[in-house]
């Protein structure tokens, strides 16, 4: 006869508490209140997109209104030029012959002089017009770029809020009842045949426990497909032979209860449902849990791939129970007399994850080395001496008891370099004057780009509609580009050199991200910026008009002519030979660059010292995050392009050929700049 049905979990699910059904309630809750958030915004998105396109076909339409105001103004001028010169001609005349009639080219004159001055009315009222359009169009791109920002935060916490329902999917808990039954081996005792087929129902359960896992899934069309990636396990929790009984036949059969818990390579979810890495990186290692475990002779935690079993179709009762004390079985058979000692647990494996600021370290634990960060690496309950090093930093070092999973995170600090002032000598006694050692902050170097060709715009397919369609971009002679963006300690000695006021010093100050838009402090200027800056920190507070003064000062200065770069010289520049979202590829990693949520210490606090962050291939530092570059006019457009992402801005606006257009009196806290020579 077949073996009866297989019991499903508790309420027909894998949910054995209503705590489960909460969670899974409130996961799917946030994720479709975020995604309804982005439908919401992307709407007003798409809103102001057709109102700013409508303001700039007024505009244009403006504008070439004007532009025939201003011929009609040179016509009319020489008409009332040419009308005067008849009035004059004819008073000449009047003067030999008082009977000549001159009201005819008064007319004339009169009527010249009333259309050349209603046409010079229409041309003020015509620029009024268009000044105060192109105040509604700046307020429409902040807006719009704020609009941005905000869906790609939102769209950070949706992948956030996706992993974590995942996980939680993953890692439910519940109970199953499997029957299963075994032919005894003709070599084998009855205690043995007993274990084979409790360990073979135990199988399947694990089996079938995770076959629920991913028919449960929220996502499951999404994830089944890659369910070999998954690294999807079984933790089980305990489990009790409800009946079980040997035939005359030599069979064995078993009605098995099982509690058990999922779990998952928290590391994989992320490729599962096909996001950002980044989003799984605050996971520790899979199976960080440390409860009891079933230990008869046979694992207990079971991945998919571990499950194979065969299947009989015959149940007899039972004369074997199972007692569980502290999870851990112990196997009476009563026919015969039998008993299973559990076998001794092995040590506690607890999962520790490293991390630091830098690249390229080495950690070693207990002086041991175990690679460079981030690393994640399971170790046995104790005390540990963790130092991680790098060349040119201090040492991070800390002796951590690990009882339970935990995150160390080690911030390195540079150790300064200097360089040695030469060793003078008295002039009263010839001695000699210990050396003055100078800190060496870096230096803005004009780093070349090589001449060559590049293709620009959205080459993933994952950017703003201002980044299509991709062409192709010819640069035919090289030039030269600062390293960093322009410091707060040079913007001082341009400034101390010329007394020159920025805009945030003459007009309305600076503005600031507060509450998802952008918001004007009067006190906000270069120098105070509403964060904590020192000289080496990017000088912010700076409108598109104060960048190019200061350009124009250090061509003076230096005897080459600086400028701002066009968008082609920068983006050439910013990939450096790449077709990547970034220099190092298309995720954004973890505390690579100071963009939002980067990782970073500086993260949505402030922008950072420049020159924290690796260069790219032509030693260009920042030009992902950090603050935002102004970019040269083009005569075709109304307002200036700002590139590079910035600390405040969600990591994907600070890829490569991301582009936001503002107005050019515009002025943040979260934007700055930095110059191209000329050859």
């Amino acid at each position: 006869m077949r073996i009866a049905p297989l019991s499903f979990f508790v309420s027909a699910t894998l949910m054995a508490a209503c705590a489960t059904f909460n969670t899974m309630a409130q996961d799917t809750a946030t994720v479709n209140a975020i995604e309804s958030e982005l439908s919401v915004k992307q709407a007003e998105l798409d809103n102001y997109t057709q109102i700013l396109d409508k303001h700039l076909g007024e505009e244009t339409r403006l504008q070439a209104q004007l532009d025939l105001l201003r011929t009609r103004s040179s016509d009319l001028d020489k008409e009332k030029n040419q009308a005067l010169d008849a009035m004059n001609d004819l008073y000449r005349r009047l003067i030999d012959d008082p009977s000549v009639d001159i009201s005819e080219a008064q007319t004339r004159y009169k009527e010249a002089v009333a259309e050349h001055k209603k046409n010079k009315d229409d041309i003020t009222m015509q620029l009024a017009a268009i000044a105060s359009h192109r105040k509604d169009i700046e307020q429409i791109r902040v807006t719009k770029h704020t609009l941005i920002n905000t869906l790609e935060n939102l769209k950070d916490q949706l992948s956030t809020a996706r992993v974590e329902r995942l996980r939680n999917e993953f890692t439910r808990e519940g109970t199953l009842e499997v029957d299963h039954t075994i032919n005894c081996k003709r070599t084998e005792t009855l205690a043995a045949c007993e274990q084979r087929g409790q360990q073979m129902a135990l199988q399947k359960a694990t089996k079938r426990f995770v076959d629920q896992l991913f028919a449960n899934l929220t996502e499951q069309r999404l994830v089944e497909p890659k369910r070999n990636l998954a690294g999807a396990q079984v933790q089980v929790l305990n489990s009790h032979v409800v009946s079980s009984a040997f035939s005359g036949q030599g069979n064995y059969s078993v009605n098995l209860s099982v509690s058990m818990r999922g779990d998952v390579n928290n590391s994989r979810l992320c490729s599962l449902i096909s996001v950002d890495n980044r989003f799984c990186a605050e996971y520790g290692t899979p199976m960080a849990g440390t409860v009891g475990t079933y230990q008869a002779n046979y694992p207990t935690v079971y991945n998919d791939s571990q499950l194979n079993f065969s299947e009989q179709t015959t149940t007899i009762p039972s004369h074997v129970q199972v007692s569980t004390l502290n999870a851990e079985p112990i196997i009476e058979v009563t026919k015969p007399n039998i008993q299973v000692a559990p076998e001794k647990k092995p040590p506690v494996m607890v999962p520790v994850t490293l991390r630091s600021n830098v690249y390229d370290d080495e950690v070693f634990i207990n002086g041991v080395s175990y690679g460079s960060t981030k690393l994640s690496v399971k170790i046995p309950a104790g005390t540990y001496d963790i130092e991680i090093r790098k060349l040119g930093y201090k040492p991070y070092k800390k002796r951590v008891t690990i009882r339970k999973a935990q995150t160390i995170n080690a911030k390195l600090v540079k150790k300064p370099e200097s360089i040695a002032v030469p060793t003078p000598k008295s002039e009263q006694d010839g001695t000699t004057v210990s050396a003055t050692v100078i800190s060496q902050t870096p230096k803005n170097e004009v780093v070349i780009v090589p001449a060559g060709s590049f293709k620009m715009g959205d080459l993933v397919g994952t950017g703003l509609a201002n980044e299509r369609p991709v062409v192709e971009k010819v640069l035919s002679n090289s030039y030269g580009m600062q390293s960093t963006e322009v410091t707060v300690g040079e913007f001082r000695t341009f400034i101390e050199s010329t007394g020159y006021q920025t805009a945030a010093e003459k007009g309305r100050g600076c503005a600031y991200y507060k509450d998802g838009e952008p918001v004007w402090e009067l006190d906000y200027n270069w120098q105070s910026p509403g964060y904590e800056q020192a000289e080496n920190f990017p000088v912010v507070c700076v409108s598109y008009e104060d960048a190019k003064a200061y350009a124009n000062w250090l061509s003076a200065e230096q005897g080459e002519q600086f400028r701002l770069p066009n968008e082609v010289e920068w983006e050439y520049a910013a990939r450096a030979g790449t077709t990547s979202e970034y220099p190092w590829g298309n995720e954004i990693g973890k505390s690579l660059a100071n963009c939002g949520w980067c990782g970073s210490e500086w993260s949505n606090k402030s922008a950072a010292p420049v020159g924290e962050f690796p260069p790219n291939y032509y030693g260009l530092y920042d030009t992902v995050g950090n603050v935002w570059e102004w970019t040269q006019k083009r005569a075709s457009q109304s307002g200036v392009t700002v590139r590079g992402g910035a600390w405040n801005f969600a990591p994907s606006l600070a890829r490569v050929s991301t582009r936001l257009e503002l107005a050019t009196d515009f002025r943040a806290n979260y934007i700055g700049f930095r110059l191209v020579r000329e050859r």
